[in-house]
Parts: structure tokens; sequence; C-alpha cells
């Protein structure tokens, strides 16, 4: 009787025991599974980046870094369950305060990027579009520079070196972040033809240039005033200079061909620079744009302001706004003002 009592109470002991020790392992289970992990940061959201090419060994080494996860041995336990490291995929994910294990693996397994807003502006020189450009989207510096001094490339597109600028629009635009250089390149020209749409184009017909001679225009106007109200003023003396056959004189483009962006004032001794770009020099536009102009440049060239004035300069009140002139006569008294006023400053 004792022995079956023992028996008893000893088969009822062990399966209490079972059971216990299967309620302690399903709840270490749910707690790397579905308990919250994200929890080791401040943000409300954080983005994790898998760079292209990645395997899964690097992608939890990173994971790792952020110190973000509250369950790190977790992590990597659900990722082997869901077969995670045969589907790693490059990309920006967007992460959430509060997501589990589960959670982040299935939005990393997924693919599902969140998009980045790339934004450029105007500028003169291609290291700075690079330097901007890399720092948005995974193809770095060094690929975007040289690309974009590459001649080859460059006639991969069907453009000139002198034409080269007018491709890059500057705007906000919708990317996935592991983008290649040569994606980015290819996005551009295509951005570059969906821009110059028929309400352009209609446009570009009725002052007479073609999309690379206008937006070698818009770069002058870019470079000679930064208020956008004054750029339609400043295309209609350049475009009444080029009816006329009259030398544009534009001082950004001698500060181009001369190659000193430090120049503060134009004087003679730079205007007999040899240079297709030397406006003084030769007459008509120049080869290509001296920078990438602004979509308003551009816009405001194309429907410049019909005027009769030749000249402008800077006011001297140091508004950033320009002056008119019809005369040359009457565009020296204007000068001399802002001169003074510079030399009082």
């Amino acid at each position: 009787m004792l022995r079956k009592a023992i028996l008893f109470w000893g088969s009822l002991i062990g399966g209490a025991l079972i059971i216990l020790s299967l309620m302690i392992g399903g709840a270490i289970l749910y707690t790397r599974t579905y308990s919250p992990s994200l929890t080791q940061t401040d943000k409300d959201s954080v983005y994790f980046y898998v760079r292209t090419g990645s395997q899964y060994p690097a992608v939890l080494q990173d994971m790792k870094k952020t110190r973000w996860l509250k369950q790190e041995k977790g992590f990597n336990w659900v990722a082997q369950k869901k077969e995670y490291p045969d589907h790693v995929k490059p990309g920006r994910y967007l992460l959430t305060k509060g997501m589990s294990n589960a959670q982040i693996v299935d939005v990393l397994r997924s693919g599902k990027q969140e998009e980045v807003h790339l934004v450029f502006k105007t500028t003169r020189h291609f290291d700075r579009l690079a330097g901007v450009i890399s720092k948005q989207i995974e193809a770095d510096s060094a690929s975007l520079l040289k690309a974009f001094r590459d001649p080859a490339v460059m006639a991969s597109f069907g453009l000139k070196p002198e034409h080269w600028m007018a491709m890059f629009v500057p705007n906000t635009y919708r990317f996935l972040w592991n983008t290649s250089t040569d994606q980015f390149l290819k996005r551009m020209n295509q951005e570059f033809n969906a821009f110059w749409n028929p309400e352009r184009e209609r446009l570009l017909k009725e002052v007479g240039l073609s999309r690379f001679e206008l937006v070698t225009l818009a770069a002058i106007v870019q470079e000679e005033t930064f208020k956008t109200e004054d750029m339609p003023m400043v295309a209609g003396v350049y475009f009444n200079r080029l009816h006329m056959g009259m030398r544009l004189q534009a001082d950004p483009t001698v500060i181009f061909a001369v190659g000193d962006y430090s120049i503060k004032r134009v004087l003679h001794a730079h205007l007999t620079c040899d240079s297709p770009y030397n406006t003084y020099k030769y007459a008509g536009l120049p080869p290509g744009p001296i920078r990438i102009p602004s979509v308003q440049a551009i816009d405001a060239c194309l429907n410049y302001k019909r005027h009769n004035y030749l000249y402008f300069c800077a006011k001297e009140d140091f508004s950033g706004y320009s002056v008119f002139a019809r005369s040359y006569s009457d565009h020296l008294v204007n000068a001399r003002k802002y001169q003074r006023a510079l030399s009082r400053r």
C-alpha cells in the first residue's frame, strides 16, 4: 500500500514538474518572441540600415551595436526560427519602440523599406553634390564623384561634358535608401526628361532656346541674384542683350572661366581670360551652365519679364535686390552708388 502511495505521489509530482517546466519554457518562448524587445531607446522610432551584400552575421552584429534590444539573444533565436539568415535584404527599415523580436524580424525579412526624401539644391561643385547625396542614400561620395566627372558616363546618357550639369534638377525625390550610383544617375536622367514637360517645352519654343541653352542662362541668373522676385527681370536683361547681339558681359561667367570663386569684384585683369565662358570676350551664351541652377531660376528664364532694360546692378541698400537701367549712363550712376556704399562698408 505504501509503495503504491509513493508511486502515485511521485508520478503526480513528476507530472506537475513537467507541466511547470512546460509553462516556464512557454513563458520564455513567448518573451523571446512576442514581448516588447525594442525598448532600450529614448526615441519613439529608429531607422536600422542593412547595407547591400550584408550577410546575417553582420546584420546581427550591427543590431547588437545599437543596444536597442532588451532581448538580444531572443532576436537571434527568432531570426533563426524565421529563417531570416537566408532572406537578408538591404535597406532602411523603420522600427518603432515596443516592437517584439518577431515584429522586428518580420520587417527586416519583408524588405519593406521606408523611402528617403532625397533633397539637393543648386550648387557650383560636384564634390559638394556628391557629399549631399551620399548622406541620404547608400552610394558613397567617392563613387558618386567619380561618376560625376567621368566623360564616358556622361556620354552614356547622350550628354556632352559641358551640358552635364543640366541633367541635375534640384528638387525633393523619393528614393530607396539602398540606391547605387548607377541607379541614382539613371533616375536623374528620367527626372530631367520628365521636368521638361509639354508646358515647359512650349515655353522653350517661345523664347527660342534649347533645353541646355535655357539651363545655361538660368545658371547665370542664379549667380546674379538670390532673390526669386528679381530673377525674371534679370533674365529679361540677358534676353534683351541676346536679341540685340550684345555680349552678355556676365561677371559670374568670368569668375567661372578664371576658376577662382573667392573673387568679390571682377577686375579688368580678369576680363582678359581667354575662355569660351568669358562672356565679356565672346558673344552669345557660354558652352554650358556654370552651376546647377534652381527650378525657380529655370522657370524665371522661361517666363522672363519683357522690358527695355539692358543693365542692372545691386541696390546700394544691400537688400540683395537689383536696380535696372535702360542706358549705360544710368547704369553707371547706379553702379557708383553701390560702389560708394560698398567702400563705406
